[in-house]
């Protein structure tokens, strides 16, 4: 039998926590909570959990300085939970490694799609059965969501190897904004949203040499290039 998915819940409204809780353990997810910054970095470092709820006003230590810290020695996948709206402050949380972001208020289904949306790309079950494959100079093994250049192991999040995935098995074709976002979250892209463009920003300073290899089609989407001179029009 499959182990249900493990969540850590970091938010300081006792309540809202017990609710979220409520509703996660019904639909088959087992869900542990924290209520400050400092007890939700510790406990997110000291436990193997699946998914981390990390909201931004937290007590002690916030969201964004938790994330930050965590991301320094766990590659565990975050959704930051926000009341901030300024387009800035979600942008902070995606730079910090957040692997999604829900600004609240949000409906309990949104949350929960959210949630299995990062679950299926990250949880190690989720790709079991898919090999190791090597293309264009890098090694891609999904079942355990590592990559490498050259040899060298690259320190990618959950969501930059998804990222990365897709747009190397796509090689020398165009793949749209809406396309990888609903790959990553089952939803289009909003023409406001610049979520994919820190992820790709990130992903292209991690690949070195090769990080001109990701190329921005204005208006159409990103390509990966079949070699570093292949002609793009």
């Amino acid at each position: 039998m499959e182990t249900p998915p493990r969540l850590l819940l970091v938010d300081d409204d006792q309540e809202l926590c017990a609710l979220m809780r409520e509703f996660l353990e019904a639909r088959g997810l087992v869900c542990e909570t924290a209520h400050t910054g400092p007890r939700g970095l510790a406990a997110a470092l000291e436990s193997a959990y699946d998914l981390v709820l990390l909201d931004v006003m937290l007590p002690g230590l916030e969201g964004f300085e938790v994330l930050r810290q965590l991301r320094l020695r766990s590659g565990v996948p975050v959704i930051m939970l926000t009341a901030r709206t300024a387009p800035e402050d979600r942008v902070a949380g995606l730079d910090a490694g957040a692997d999604d972001y829900i600004p609240k208020p949000f409906g309990p289904d949104e949350m929960l799609a959210r949630i299995r949306a990062v679950l299926r790309r990250t949880r190690p079950g989720s790709q079991a059965g898919l090999e190791t494959y090597e293309r264009l100079g890098l090694r891609l093994s999904p079942a355990t969501r590592e990559a490498w250049l050259g040899g060298e192991r690259l320190e990618l999040t959950a969501i930059e190897f998804s990222i990365l995935d897709l747009l190397l098995r796509a090689a020398g074709r165009v793949v749209s904004r809406d396309e990888i976002a609903s790959a990553l979250h089952q939803r289009e892209a909003s023409p406001f949203e610049r979520a994919l463009d820190v992820h790709i920003s990130h992903l292209r300073k991690k690949l070195g040499p090769r990080r001109d290899d990701i190329v921005t089609i204005r208006g159409a989407g990103y390509l990966f290039r079949l070699t570093p001179e292949a002609p793009l029009g």
